[in-house]
């Protein structure tokens, strides 16, 4: 039996395993940092699958390697994200969450079964392959600063060195039994802005006698927004935006300090470092011209993330293989971020999409209080990172 029937027959012998698991996550979400019964639960998979595992890395991170034939040939990594999100949940499913307030609105529920459907399919299948191939389970994509860097810090990228790292994601803008590639940089840069300007706060029918910090915030609002379309180099993509502005006054009281919140997303770093000086310089000097000061706070997030143009080839060309042509889809830039972006930075990396939706119903947004896939979709994502896992460590 050739490859592709082989692992077809043992995505149908995994398939209501998976769903268990996936809707055991489910129920039991846990936030960012706090997946101590996620990491339980799955270490508990591990060891009654008798396969060699390591806990504690970044605190509730988990590393898990399978040998196949001459170990030590050539290691790659395959990567899951198990943390969830603040999100009440308005699904109406039997496996709806137990964590009120708490949810997987986007999906690493999915992403770590079917990286435990995957370890179930390879382990079958490990008289296939040439090598040895890690698994890690992540915590914290969520959240600055990310579980993806102080996993790396802790040495989830070392004995042994994988010399390639894999990711998925829920895709619901793509069909169930369809994935997307995208070479090179694919997503963006993410940093948090932070600004409090302060000034003489007062009442606002004499203005000739106060500093008035709103109106400074919402020329500071406008004057942000333009930087990438005045500054960012041509063809580089740039967005910043404000989300949350706080001036605790009244109809006639203009306050001491406004607050204010947003998100600055690029696709070179390089241009990232001088964005950072342009956003600080512009609003001091919009501020200082008013008699206001502002406080600048700029928190660095996650790098661009850039999929390795030949292992991504690689990795199209067997996921083409596996689903047909017509399956994989090309995929457009995006200015969300991801921490699998650290890796990307460290080692030759593919983050690609997996189809979650049903064409005959709507799809609901990512973190979205009701979010869901379905759940054919995980036949399609353990069988294409299994698929694309042997025929790399094979090449």
């Amino acid at each position: 039996m050739d490859l592709k029937n082989r692992i077809n027959e043992l995505v149908e012998k995994y398939y209501d395993q998976v769903v268990d698991i996936r809707r055991y996550l489910h129920q039991n979400p846990e936030l960012s940092f706090q997946e101590h019964n996620t990491s339980k639960y799955i270490t508990s998979l591990l060891y009654s699958w008798d396969l060699n595992y390591r806990t504690g890395i970044a605190n509730t991170g988990i590393e898990c390697i399978l040998e196949g034939k001459n170990p030590t040939k050539r290691v790659i990594a395959l990567r899951a994200d198990m943390d969830a999100l603040p999100v009440y949940e308005e699904n109406d499913i039997p496996y709806k969450s137990r964590n009120n307030g708490v949810m997987h609105a986007c999906g690493h529920d999915a992403h770590t079964a079917s990286l435990l459907g995957t370890i179930l399919i390879l382990k079958d299948l490990k008289d296939q392959f040439e090598g040895s191939i890690k698994f890690i389970f992540q915590p914290a994509e969520e959240k600055l600063p990310g579980g993806a860097k102080q996993m790396i810090e802790e040495g989830i990228l070392e004995n042994p060195a994988p010399e390639f790292i894999l990711g998925q994601h829920v895709y619901p803008e793509l069909t169930t039994g369809k994935v997307g590639f995208k070479k090179g940089i694919y997503m963006a840069s993410a940093d948090e802005l932070y600004f409090t300007i302060k000034g003489k706060g007062g009442h606002g029918a004499m203005p000739e006698k106060i500093t008035n910090t709103v109106l400074i915030a919402s020329q500071l609002i406008i004057a942000l927004q333009e930087i990438p379309k005045k500054f960012a180099p041509e063809n580089i993509p740039a967005v910043l935006t404000i989300g949350k502005v706080i001036a605790n006054g009244a109809t006639n009281i203009i306050p001491n300090e406004v607050y204010m919140e947003g998100t600055f997303r690029t696709m070179n770093e390089e241009w990232r470092e001088k964005a950072h000086q342009k956003i600080t310089e512009i609003s001091r000097t919009i501020a200082e011209k008013q008699g206001a000061s502002v406080d600048v706070n700029i928190k660095k997030g996650y790098p661009v993330l850039i999929n390795d143009d030949f292992a991504t080839e690689k990795a199209i060309q067997y996921a083409q293989e596996y689903l047909g042509k017509e399956n994989v889809i090309d995929l457009d830039l995006r200015m969300t971020a991801e921490d699998f972006a650290y890796y990307s930075q460290k080692i030759p990396a593919t983050f690609y999409r997996l189809g979650t939706s049903n064409s005959n119903e709507t799809s609901n947004a990512l973190h979205s209080s009701n979010f869901n896939i379905d759940e054919k979709s995980l036949k399609t994502g353990i069988g294409t990172m299994a698929y694309v896992s042997i025929k790399y460590m094979n090449s």
